[in-house]
């Protein structure tokens, strides 16, 4: 597979503003918790605490931190140019006061509805390699649409009650890779499978969720899956709440660092609650790059216990 990365150009002053972007409003505009702890804030990443100021982070565990183009680029698992892009279109780069924003904050709707899926069926069939019959149920219990404003893919997830408390918007351009998720967002509700099994599969990403299920369709539907649309692990939790049918849970991060360590520092935390775990990890950067280069047997993941 040959992947063609597009040039984006920004000015001195753009890459400034997004870098000084105030990491606790853009994580509340994300539908993310944050506590107050004197002059800073608190954010965790999992179960590790990371201290925000500003600009600023720094994670307790890991010993490392940054300003927010860091932030985006570990957290939201973004490239340069898309944790960039991603600050600007958040409150226009602006520093914005918590406060105002907790109390402006929008609630949680869903995009509005494409009456067709042309682009969205012709991104994830056909771009992205997803087997038709896996997206048609997800279709069809109204968990991915295609939305009327920009025709981005929309992954929705459902709490236990069946209402929408999450969306994932990924756009169908592949010359425009936007990634997001819609204000007001819950993420211990982003988008999810509840299977009837104790077998549960957590992702990065939808589209490695989907790219997963489709190399491994025998009896799909049994199992629980979850993308955490992060490296985090609020879904994964919520999920056990939901259903404690589950017994047993393969952690699918990213093969990269940031999704290895995400993977590690969740295997621990389930140890340590007596909870057996595996990390499945995929031969090429992630579950979708394996797909669109065949990799389609159950043979194909490497498992480290």
């Amino acid at each position: 597979m040959i992947t063609i990365s597009t040039y984006i150009h920004f000015t001195k002053e753009q890459r400034e503003q997004a870098r000084r972007t105030d990491i606790a409003s853009f994580l509340v505009s994300q539908g993310e918790k944050v506590k107050r702890s004197g002059s800073e804030y608190e954010w965790l990443d999992g179960s590790q605490k990371v201290t925000i100021r500003g600009h600023l982070w720094y994670h307790q565990y890991e010993q490392k931190g940054g300003d927010a183009i860091d932030f985006i680029r570990k957290f939201y698992n973004k490239d340069y140019a898309e944790a960039v892009q991603m600050l600007l279109s958040n409150y226009g780069g602006q520093i914005v006061n918590l406060q105002t924003t907790e109390r402006e904050q929008k609630p949680f709707i869903l995009p509005p509805r494409n009456d067709r899926m042309s682009r969205v069926f012709s991104y994830l069939l056909l771009t992205r390699g997803i087997d038709k019959d896996v997206l048609f149920e997800f279709v069809r219990k109204k968990m991915i649409y295609e939305s009327a404003d920009y025709h981005n893919a929309v992954f929705v997830g459902y709490d236990s009650n069946g209402k929408p408390r999450h969306a994932h918007k990924r756009g169908t351009v592949t010359s425009n890779p936007y990634k997001g998720n819609v204000a007001g967002s819950q993420p211990e509700f982003s988008f999810h499978w509840h299977g009837t099994s104790d077998k549960m599969f957590l992702f990065e990403a939808p589209i490695d969720m989907l790219s997963y299920i489709s190399m491994h369709k025998k009896n799909w539907q049994e199992h629980s899956y979850a993308a955490s649309c992060s490296v985090s692990d609020r879904v994964l939790f919520q999920c056990l709440k939901d259903n404690p049918n589950i017994k047993n849970v393969f952690l699918c991060f990213d093969n990269d660092e940031a999704g290895q360590t995400a993977n590690k520092r969740i295997a621990d935390k389930l140890n340590s609650m007596n909870i057996k775990s595996e990390i499945l990890i995929p031969i090429h950067k992630d579950w979708n790059e394996d797909i669109l280069n065949g990799e389609r047997t159950d043979e194909i993941c490497r498992q480290v216990l």
